[in-house]
């Protein structure tokens, strides 16, 4: 593995540091974007003239589109330079996004919306190695905080953005805000970021690749169907075929050496746990995003700007509580943290189901802000205990194979919040959503949330102690 060498201010400023913030400008861009489109779908829906609870077709093209082209960041990083590939995928998603704002169709928007997901999947996961390449061990809390804290600002500013646009202009402008952003982020890139790579990385795996693409398409794409969106006989043979593309890869990654998802990093137990774990967690989080401005613009009547200003409630829960990661990794550990704030995570998420229009705002903004704040230290110490015991030698492996099943869980949380809803209309008998359709729809997902919690006892109290200095604490 080769570093170019860095420009003085870099060197001045500190590679990590300035390094986790040009990264945080891409998943800034990324967010801003899921929740503004979020807080826009019932515009969307009118001007497409389509059913306003299909249009969560909108998120999972593009959630479904990073999934399936994730897992080739790490190979691609490695081969053509870190920089060339972050730089290149920050300007794909920019070409995506301004496409998006053209479109005249819900085909052409889907469309759109996946070649963006083409520049996402080696956009954060590309940026993220290069971080985790750069920064020591004990750096890796404080600059995965630093990393999240700028982009959390894409959720806070998103959804009343995007009700903004919607109320006041035309939902076009969703998505042409990316256009400067991502001008930005490719000029800082290209002056600031170390062109890490590795020449003496294998071949690309090929097999592995199309195996690993027409599984999670075939899946992710069957599931999705599955709802009515297209004939029950075609979405069951979408989800034989991935099954059956997930098996074959299984036993191709077994005997190939350099396996495109190195599946073996799941012997690993921090790995695994923030894997499994996370996955299950992000599933019950990541239908939020979905259910909460349908809930307020068709539940409640709001308007989307409305909507929007109530929806950030959330993030800036999240943006208060980075101060306090560090601080609380250090004392409760890895372990402890995940078991306990996974629970009021979850406890907070099922809290959504008991909001009514009658509700004061401010109760409601609590429970948002709660649990954001909870939320936002469980994303962290997933996201940085998965690496607590990877080689770095394999971390290309590791980063591609967590930020595919990530995607993946994100992409399943829009779905199960999809389903969970038309699954209570239909028992009612409405065609619409009515505001008990979507209580149960919240008491599902944070069912599941909830699940993810015990988890965590798979791994030993200390684990990932070198990271967060919980062992350090416990001597003093």
């Amino acid at each position: 593995m080769t570093d170019t060498p860095a420009p003085a201010p870099l060197r001045r400023i500190g590679t990590t540091q300035l390094t986790a913030l040009i990264v945080a400008c891409a998943l800034f861009m990324q967010n801003l974007d899921g929740t503004v489109v979020a807080t826009a779908l019932p515009a969307m829906a009118r001007a497409f003239g389509a059913d306003p609870v299909h249009m969560n077709v909108a998120l999972t093209s593009y959630l479904l589109s990073l999934a399936v082209f994730i897992p080739a960041s790490g190979w691609m990083a490695d081969r053509f330079g870190a920089r060339t590939v972050f730089r290149a995928a920050i300007g794909l998603f920019t070409l995506g996004s301004m496409l998006c704002g053209a479109a005249h169709s819900l085909a052409f928007l889907v469309a759109a919306r996946v070649l963006q997901g083409m520049g996402g999947a080696m956009m954060v996961p590309v940026g993220r190695l290069v971080l985790l390449r750069t920064a020591a061990k004990h750096e890796l809390v404080g600059a995965m905080a630093l990393l999240s804290a700028p982009a959390l600002l894409g959720p806070v500013l998103g959804p009343p953005l995007g009700g903004f646009f919607v109320t006041y202009f035309s939902w076009p402008w969703i998505f042409y805000i990316n256009l400067p952003i991502g001008i930005l982020g490719m000029v800082l890139v290209t002056m600031f970021v170390p062109d890490v790579r590795d020449p003496g990385a294998a071949r690309l795996d090929g097999i592995g690749l199309a195996l690993s693409g027409v599984a999670l398409a075939s899946m992710m794409f069957g599931l999705e169907t599955a709802r009515g969106v297209l004939p029950h006989v075609l979405s069951l043979s979408l989800l034989a075929l991935g099954g059956l593309a997930g098996v074959l890869y299984v036993l191709h990654a077994r005997r190939h050496p350099s396996p495109l998802l190195d599946l073996s990093l799941m012997r690993i137990p921090t790995f695994m746990v923030s894997v499994v774990g996370g996955s299950l967690f992000r599933i019950g989080v990541g239908a939020v995003p979905f259910l909460l401005p349908l809930m307020l613009q068709l539940g409640f009547g709001d308007s989307a700007l409305r909507s929007g200003l109530i929806t950030v409630a959330g993030s800036a829960g999240a943006i208060v509580m980075k101060p306090a990661t560090t601080w609380a990794l250090r004392w409760f550990g890895f372990r402890d943290t995940l078991l306990v704030n996974g629970i009021l995570s979850a406890v907070t998420l099922i809290m959504c189901a008991a909001f009514r229009p009658t509700w004061p705002v401010a109760w409601i903004y609590l429970v948002l802000l709660v649990g954001g704040f909870f939320r936002s230290l469980q994303f962290t110490a997933y996201n940085t205990v998965a690496y607590a015991d990877i080689p770095r030698p394999r971390m290309s492996a590791s980063t591609s194979l967590y930020a595919t099943l990530q995607q993946v869980s994100l992409t399943l949380g829009v779905t199960a919040g999809a389903a969970s809803l038309e699954a209570t209309m239909a028992l009612s008998g409405r065609a619409s959503p009515s505001i008990g359709d979507f209580a149960a729809a919240f008491a599902a997902v944070g069912v599941v949330a909830l699940v993810a919690a015990p988890m965590s006892l798979l791994m030993p109290r200390q684990a990932g102690a070198e990271l967060s200095g919980h062992r350090a604490a416990e001597a003093d």
